[in-house]
């Protein structure tokens, strides 16, 4: 469940005129100049354009085929960049993420945490396996991307992505070899995944929170990878998760209850109503309440944590989340910040409907990757030339 279904600001539409449009084309040639050196051949540079060119196109499907066609090119080469070119997904994003930076870089930038499944009929695709996919709604064969965003006042990008990699496939080596998954890529969870993404992205933009839903919420380990570095976190849990107040005194134990539990028995003058912004149909309010709690580690001491809880007014939705043991005991500044939340959900949605990143029809790791980074890239155009035309905004 998403609590930024109650927080977020409204959609943006924007409306471009002919001069408009024209304006668009002639400046992706001077948006892909610093990304062309870091392709290794003349024939990529070349590529490069063609196929972030195609996926901002109105092609209704932004792969390969329909890319090259579109361009009067034959497909194997065009396939072949995409499949299986020798260039760095890596150095890409790097970029990319400088760019985002210099844009959008915010010290109150938060780096917002989400999966997205990819349905696959066969099991050739690299990843693929029977798993849940957020897409349908059940557990079914997809392959499974992390994805790191960054939300910033002054606007959104997907700035990182990677493929889960499901342990069966991680030990067979002839899958391995045959999707060409590199020889160091080894089987990670997903938390662990989100937490590389994290720790790499760090190193170039400015941000003051981790958030994330209850799959990044529910690992403990992941929680304390972030709090052992200083890391402010905010993520989602699942609301029988247990607590018990932090212990004062030595023999005077609390016990354990649900976070559920917890949100009941709180009398009516512990919430805190806040009010975030007016909305078209009126103001947004959600009320909430933070605290101190210990949780539970199997095999070791428990930690502190600070529990927040979000409802609605009218109580129809509940959100809960665990934060850093020094977090703020702040219902708005919490709430603000949980908001962020529905900012990944619109990049997916835009990165989706707009630049074709679930169009891909490849089978290689090199592939999927390759794919997403240029997504990423068409996409963050995207994002810059609507901040450019903002005098085209309409609310």
């Amino acid at each position: 469940m998403n609590p930024s279904a109650a927080t977020a600001d409204a959609d943006v539409m924007y409306a471009l005129d002919e001069k408009d449009l024209l304006g668009v084309v002639e400046s992706l040639d001077h948006f892909l100049e610093p990304y062309r050196p870091l392709m290794a051949r003349s024939e990529q540079r070349e590529h490069l354009s063609i196929f972030v060119g195609g996926l901002l196109s109105d092609l209704e499907r932004k792969s390969v085929e329909p890319i090259a066609s579109r361009y009067h090119l034959p497909r194997r080469p065009l396939q072949r960049f995409v499949g299986e070119g020798a260039w760095s997904d890596e150095r890409i994003r790097e970029r990319l993420q400088v760019e985002v930076a210099a844009e959008l870089g915010d010290e109150q930038g938060v780096f917002v945490l989400d999966s997205s499944g990819f349905p696959k009929k066969g099991p050739d695709s690299v990843g693929v396996d029977r798993q849940w996919c957020g897409r349908l709604g059940k557990i079914e064969n997809c392959q499974l991307g992390y994805y790191l965003g960054y939300s910033a006042p002054r606007g959104a990008a997907l700035v990182a992505a990677q493929l889960y990699l499901p342990k069966e496939w991680a030990d067979d080596a002839e899958r391995r070899a045959a999707t060409y998954v590199p020889d160091e890529r080894r089987f990670l969870k997903g938390w662990q995944i989100a937490d590389e993404l994290v720790l790499d992205a760090a190193q170039r933009l400015p941000h003051a929170w981790v958030i994330g839903d209850d799959e990044f919420g529910r690992p403990s380990e992941f929680r304390d990878r972030l709090a052992d570095r200083a890391q402010p976190y905010l993520l989602e849990i699942p609301s029988n998760t247990r607590v018990r107040r932090p212990q004062h005194w030595p023999g005077r134990m609390s016990k354990w209850g649900t976070v559920r539990k917890r949100c009941r028995c709180q009398p009516a003058h512990k919430w805190r109503r806040v009010r975030l912004r007016d909305g078209e149909k009126g103001p947004i309010d959600v009320e909430g309440f933070t605290t101190r709690v210990e949780t539970a580690r199997p095999g070791a001491p428990a930690r502190l944590e600070t529990l927040f809880i979000m409802r609605n007014p009218d109580r129809t939705r509940t959100w809960y989340f665990l934060a850093n043991g020094d977090a703020p005991l702040d219902v708005e500044v919490l709430a603000r910040v949980a908001s962020h939340r529905h900012h990944i959900e619109q990049l997916f949605e835009m990165a989706k409907g707009e630049v074709g990143l679930d169009h891909y029809e490849v089978r290689s790791w090199i592939g999927w990757h390759h794919h997403m980074t240029l997504s990423m890239l068409a996409h963050w155009f995207l994002v810059t030339q609507r901040r450019r035309l903002g005098k085209k905004l309409l609310n």
